[in-house]
């Protein structure tokens, strides 16, 4: 038996899975957080909270597994203590408040390293050496441990940890006032770092002893579970934003600093990027509504006359970066349904945008591309996408990230050989989908359309635009 750990934005995910992959038992706890304006922080403590919560359920009727391990959001950090206790709220990945540190850095906004700058200048003055870096994820393991542990290379990643030396880059933050020892120790995903002990296992129902293994971020998790895993592979995570993570043998260079990568445990390189599009603009469009009598009422409106870029919040990541961009509608929607026909095209239209920027960079493209993620459960909205995007679609059964850690914990405790095995044993596909060639026709105008106006918006480069032209008018 084997335990993932999945935490999320808004709840906590617990699931214990088999050797085949069966799941056998599952559980979740929400999570809330506070946001005012572009303040977004939660409690560390909520964190513990809701893992008790959850792992209790998923243990309820089930053996007790013999490994787990823990994904979460990626970029979002606190500072805590040499014990292990959070000395600070958890800034989250999409807090905006660190932008003038960012800028220092030269990071994204939504990277970790200018978030522990801005901690460090708001609650970390005189401290010393008592403070420590510790990403979402080292909390609970702390907790679960009753010790720190080491981090995993996947989530330090965007706190700037160099991938290619397997290192701290310490003369790059000397020159930026952070001290060496204020960052953990780092481990690759997958190795076995604790044990799980008698104060955790009595608070979460998980056996003392049971295995520790480093994790991922959660896309990273989402793209173990969906099983693409090998050279030129692409798993499209769609919630509340859209995040696409590949396989390439080697780093996708991307001097924006769109596209980013992390490591895989056997040497392969994940890139990948995340956009601000997803279900969030639908959320925040229509409060409440029922998404599949949306749905079925937005299949009369395809192809949609008005063309959307249905960002959900200002600011946009992947596949351009501008913190300025915003959503908008190209036409005005005769109905709902147009309106949500519309929002569900767009997203699809700026998922084949990233493709098509991905292949400007040169990365490997050619291989299976599975869906995951919340909106899978719309039918509807995947056939959409696999229109817009011309290829086919693998489906996984379970698209979960707390499956994708299931099975990192069953490689980390050497179940398999290889990833790609435990991958190969516990990833099953509900099925696949291919595209309509006269559907995939009718989106190229309002493609092109999309791109036009980014282009004219100054939010997506000139040789961007350009190249996406060109491969919609040779496909």
């Amino acid at each position: 038996m084997w335990m993932g750990i999945d935490l999320g934005t808004q709840s906590v995910r617990a699931v214990v899975a088999g050797d085949r992959g069966e799941i056998l038992g599952s559980g979740s706890a929400p999570l809330a957080g506070r946001r005012d304006g572009v303040r977004h922080e939660q409690s560390p403590l909520d964190w513990w909270t809701a893992v008790c919560a959850a792992s209790r359920q998923a243990l309820r009727d089930c053996p007790a597994p013999r490994a787990l391990a823990v994904c979460a959001t990626s970029g979002t950090v606190l500072l805590g203590d040499r014990t292990g206790r959070p000395l600070t709220p958890g800034v989250m990945y999409d807090d905006g408040r660190a932008a003038t540190e960012a800028a220092t850095a030269r990071t994204p906004p939504s990277w970790a390293l200018p978030k522990v700058m801005w901690l460090l200048k708001e609650y970390g003055g005189g401290a010393g050496d008592a403070v420590r870096v510790m990403h979402q994820a080292d909390l609970v393991l702390a907790r679960l441990a009753g010790t720190p542990l080491p981090t995993d290379s996947s989530h330090a990643l965007k706190t700037g940890y160099d991938l290619e030396r397997d290192a701290w880059p310490h003369r790059r933050f000397g020159e930026l006032g952070l001290p060496d020892g204020l960052f953990p120790d780092v481990v690759r995903p997958g190795r076995r770092i604790g044990e799980v002990g008698r104060a955790a296992a009595a608070e979460t129902g998980i056996p003392a002893g049971t295995l520790l293994v480093s994790g991922m971020t959660d896309g990273c998790a989402a793209q173990i579970a969906s099983g693409a895993l090998t050279v030129g592979s692409w798993n499209s995570v769609l919630g509340t934003t859209l995040v696409l993570k590949g396989v390439t043998s080697s780093p996708v260079v991307d001097r924006a600093g769109v596209v980013y990568n992390h490591r895989a445990p056997d040497g392969l390189w994940l890139p990948g990027g995340a956009s601000g599009v997803g279900g969030g603009a639908l959320t925040a469009a229509f409060p409440g509504v029922d998404p599949a009598r949306m749905d079925a009422l937005a299949g009369e409106h395809e192809p949609a006359r008005v063309v959307a870029y249905p960002l959900a919040a200002p600011g946009e990541r992947f596949p351009f970066a501008a913190p300025e961009a915003t959503g908008f509608l190209l036409g005005e929607p005769a109905t709902d349904a147009e309106h949500w026909a519309a929002l569900l095209t767009g997203v699809g239209l700026v998922e084949r945008l990233c493709l098509d920027y991905l292949d400007l960079l040169g990365a490997q493209l050619y291989g299976r591309l599975t869906f995951t993620g919340g909106a899978v459960r719309s039918g509807h909205w995947s056939r959409l996408r696999a229109d817009i995007l011309g290829r086919p679609v693998h489906i996984p059964r379970y698209s979960e990230p707390a499956l994708g850690m299931a099975v990192l914990a069953a490689y980390g405790a050497r179940a398999t050989t290889t990833l790609q095995a435990a991958a190969g044993r516990m990833v099953r596909l509900r099925h696949v989908l291919h595209p309509h060639p006269v559907r995939t026709a009718w989106y190229t105008e309002p493609y092109l359309t999309l791109v036009d106006e980014l282009e004219r918006r100054g939010w997506l480069p000139g040789p961007v635009a350009a190249h996406a032209r060109t491969r919609a008018q040779s496909s």
